[in-house]
């Protein structure tokens, strides 16, 4: 499998919302080298990125489980578990839900991270 590698950036909501503004209003362009995704705090990333889950999603870039309830059984987790985790894992980009037939099947979208993060302002 190719390494995919999601370049996250952790900065304060309130930085995260002035830089939000500086780009609504043409003030700052972010360069193409910075996150596109973001994290409160190094904590929130933490607890998107626990063990549990790289483990989770190892297990499924190496066995590709065909749907979520496969990877119940692969991983011991209950059905309710494993979908709030893929879900926030969607969302930040590092694992997509297909649909095919009449199952969900998680697919791995990144395998690697870059984190960037400081303690000035962001714009």
């Amino acid at each position: 499998m190719k390494t995919k590698v999601l370049h996250v950036g952790i900065m304060s909501k309130e930085n995260y919302k002035q830089r939000t503004i500086a780009i609504a209003k043409g003030i700052y362009v972010p360069k193409k080298s910075e996150p596109k995704v973001w994290f409160e705090s190094v904590k929130s990333l933490a607890q998107v990125l626990s063990s549990e889950n790289q483990a989770l999603l190892k297990v499924i870039v190496e066995k590709k489980p065909k749907s979520i309830t496969e990877l119940e059984a692969l991983t011991g987790r209950k059905k309710s578990n494993l979908s709030r985790t893929l879900k926030t894992l969607e969302r930040y980009g590092i694992v997509a839900l297909k649909k095919e037939h009449n199952s969900i099947v998680p697919v791995v979208q990144v395998t690697d991270f870059r984190v960037e993060f400081g303690l000035g302002s962001a714009a």
